[in-house]
């Protein structure tokens, strides 16, 4: 009987922290959206096109920082539920990556518009 417990237990503890864990993707993954739809309003922005772009590069550096910040936090927060036993820095350099990425992402679109005209 106390293995039949224990084990119910088991399996209800890993559900929960699968629960928790998806829970936790998808909260990253609403707010990657959140900053990637700011990036994009600030390349829709009027007056973004007229930039050059290494003004239009700085720019992009600095707009979000709320919506960068979230996603930031969030990414991590799951990766430590995805990968406990990883180093904490490691989580971090993956999150600050996306972000890169996010707006490398965006600049080269930019470029590769301004470059169209």
């Amino acid at each position: 009987m106390r293995m039949i417990v224990a084990v119910a237990l088991v399996v209800t503890a890993s559900g929960a922290l699968a629960d928790e864990t998806g829970d936790a993707h998808r909260l990253a993954l609403q707010r990657r959206d959140s900053y990637w739809n700011c990036l994009a309003r600030e390349y829709s922005r009027e007056g973004a096109q007229g930039m050059s772009a290494a003004d239009f590069t700085a720019d992009i550096a600095s707009v979000c920082p709320s919506e960068r910040q979230n996603f930031r936090v969030t990414l991590i927060g799951y990766l430590l539920l995805q990968y406990p036993d990883a180093d904490s820095n490691s989580h971090l350099s993956t999150a600050n990556r996306a972000i890169e990425l996010a707006q490398k992402d965006i600049i080269t679109a930019f470029i590769r518009h301004k470059a169209a005209k």
